[in-house]
């Protein structure tokens, strides 16, 4: 038995897919049918179901009552034979998460168009993707890791294969006229398209960086075999004005990045946008392994209409966001300077916040889902990102390893032993308990760790980093953040929108928030001056530290006055540096730890 579904651009214009599925064994009783709420690496309920615009039952030519249950769950009536539905789903959300269709181009994930009939989710999947009606969609191609079925020619429309469902809605879909380009690694096939215009856009250059990267990561996990978990994988790639996102998928990631962040023909150095979008794409491969097969037990199997809640994101997504510039920076993409940079970085960004003393990463990821994909004015002051407070978890356990170990092992053993005992993910696969992250670190090296990793994990205490990166010969510098006036002596982030300067966020202990300014206020004037977004940081370049000045802002419509007095001691900015004068088993050291990346000299 198998499922069949159907997939048509009927209206790129109306951004309207219709999708029909005929489940052939229907349950006797009535089949129920359910589209997931969220999907798999974006912890939030996003209500799918909510883009259906109309939806109808059949059984032959007869047409079958269908009537909901609730917001994601139908049930149509006993049928003798198959059941077919057929229905539209409105695709308009430019993103990796969901679907969009317009005339330039569409994009699918399974969760967002798929209905499951329940009961029937072993099955296997039949899926026809027919091409948009008209001359100007002719040129039109896809890329997708659903298996092409006889006759069917990769790349092109036609009828694919999923093995179930969970196979069938982890295999998005891009179609339309996009660059592309095919490369080897280590004898597996992958591909890379490009959607949206990127000016000589340099295809050569960026797939034997992407060879580099991905190499290094199976490398990493499969050190003997150097064998992959996927026989071919896919980078769909959105290039648009502004953005930045990537969703992992078992054997293809769906990423959106600035076009300018892409590399050109005649370009030298990797700019750092360039820098940025490796990191992504190296990001999201990483989770091939760490997330796609190994995976909290909670995920086990997905419970796709409701939360599935885990302490443990810390560990996959923290970890896989510590590996992704790590990994970049092993394969020669990134100079000592540049990898330090970037952790520098992310030091800056975690411990500048009050967040991290507040929420524990582990108490971050159970909350993911009613916190960290739904942020607002007061984030910063309340939500640690388990994605980048995780990263220095795994920066301060691999530091901490390797010097205990004086650099016979790191955590990079042990991520191979979680690989090892969970790459079977099998009919019995069960995922990784709540406490094995632990005991798969000791066991791998040795150390005890359980203290510190409680502390740093389900506490909110934070790593001594100066003490950790003295053994590697790195000084960790500390210096007030002032390219940011707004920032730095205000305490507050803002945004433009309509020629406005409007407070986005206020920070925890800052002068904003004293003197009573909001999320939502619209910068007027300083001391008599009218502020723009772009003219803010030069009026406050005028006054030193610690200097009063009258703000006037909107608030609901009525002028307020607001006396700030500036920061004193504006918040720290944190640089890492080499030190010159380091010894040789701390150079030694580093040179394990950061791997190619010291063989390049910053450009």
């Amino acid at each position: 038995m198998s499922l069949h579904y159907a997939m048509r651009p009927a209206d790129p214009g109306a951004h309207l897919f219709h999708v029909t599925l005929t489940v052939e064994r229907p349950d006797p009783a009535g089949q129920r049918l359910m589209l997931p709420a969220w999907i798999p690496g974006s912890y939030m309920i996003r209500e799918f179901a909510r883009n259906i615009v109309r939806i109808v039952a059949f059984a032959g030519d007869r047409k079958v009552k269908l009537g909901k249950l609730d917001k994601h769950t139908w049930q149509a009536a006993p049928v003798d034979g198959p059941l077919t539905l057929a229905y539209e789903v409105y695709a308009s959300d430019l993103s990796v998460r969901a679907a969009h269709l317009d005339r330039t181009h569409g994009f699918f994930n399974g969760t967002s168009v798929f209905l499951l009939p329940l009961g029937h989710e072993a099955e296997d999947c039949v899926v026809d993707i027919l091409t948009p009606a008209g001359r100007e969609y002719a040129q039109w191609k896809l890329i997708t890791g659903l298996t092409p079925a006889r006759g069917t020619r990769r790349g092109a429309f036609g009828t694919y294969t999923a093995a179930d469902y969970d196979e069938l809605i982890d295999c998005p879909v891009e179609m339309g006229t996009f660059a592309h380009a095919e490369f080897e690694v280590l004898g597996v096939p992958h591909e890379i398209a490009i959607t949206g215009r990127a000016p000589k856009l340099d295809l050569p250059r960026l797939t034997a960086d992407l060879a580099r990267v991905c190499e290094a990561q199976i490398r990493f996990f499969e050190p003997r075999s150097r064998s992959a978990p996927f026989d071919r994988y896919r980078f769909m790639t959105l290039a648009v004005g502004e953005g930045y996102g990537g969703l992992e998928h078992r054997n293809s990631t769906a990423l959106i990045c600035k076009r300018d962040d892409l590399p050109y023909v005649g370009m030298k150095d990797a700019t750092e946008g360039y820098r940025r979008f490796l990191g992504l794409a190296s990001h999201e491969y990483f989770h091939a392994w760490n997330v796609k097969r190994i995976k909290p037990a909670t995920f086990v199997p997905y419970d796709l209409t409701r939360e599935n809640h885990t302490r443990l994101l810390w560990a996959f997504e923290g970890f896989t966001s510590y590996y992704d510039d790590l990994l970049v920076a092993r394969a020669g993409l990134l100079t000592e300077a540049q990898y330090l940079g970037t952790l520098a970085d992310t030091l800056t960004t975690v411990l500048q916040r009050s967040s991290r003393l507040k929420q524990s990463v582990a108490e971050s990821s159970f909350d993911a889902w009613i916190k960290c994909y739904r942020q607002d004015e007061n984030a910063p002051n309340s939500v640690v990102s388990y994605y980048q407070k995780g990263a220095l978890v795994a920066l301060a356990l691999d530091l901490t390893i390797r010097a205990q170990t004086r650099g016979a092992k790191s955590l990079d053993d042990a991520m191979r032993l979680l690989w090892q005992r969970y790459k079977a993910a099998g009919r019995d696969y069960a995922g990784v308990p709540e406490d094995d992250v632990l005991q798969a670190a000791e066991t791998a090296t040795g150390c005890d760790l359980a203290r510190v990793l409680r502390e740093w994990t389900e506490g909110t205490r934070d790593p001594d980093f100066a003490a950790l990166l003295a053994p590697f010969g790195i000084v960790f510098e500390r210096k007030p953040a002032l390219e940011s006036a707004h920032f730095a002596l205000l305490g507050v982030k803002t945004e433009a929108g309509g020629g406005d300067c409007r407070v986005t966020q206020v920070f925890d202990g800052t002068p904003a928030q004293a003197a009573g300014l909001s999320g939502g206020d619209v910068l007027v004037a300083l001391d008599g001056l009218r502020i723009t977004r772009a003219n803010l940081d030069r009026l406050l370049a005028r006054y030193a530290p610690g200097d009063t000045v009258e703000l006037l802002a909107f608030r609901r419509d009525e002028l307020m006055r607001f006396d700030v007095a500036l920061a004193k001691l504006p918040p720290p900015k944190f640089l890492l540096a080499v030190d010159q004068r380091a010894s040789a088993a701390a150079r030694k050291l580093r040179a394990a730890w950061l791997g190619a990346a010291l063989s390049r000299t910053s450009r």
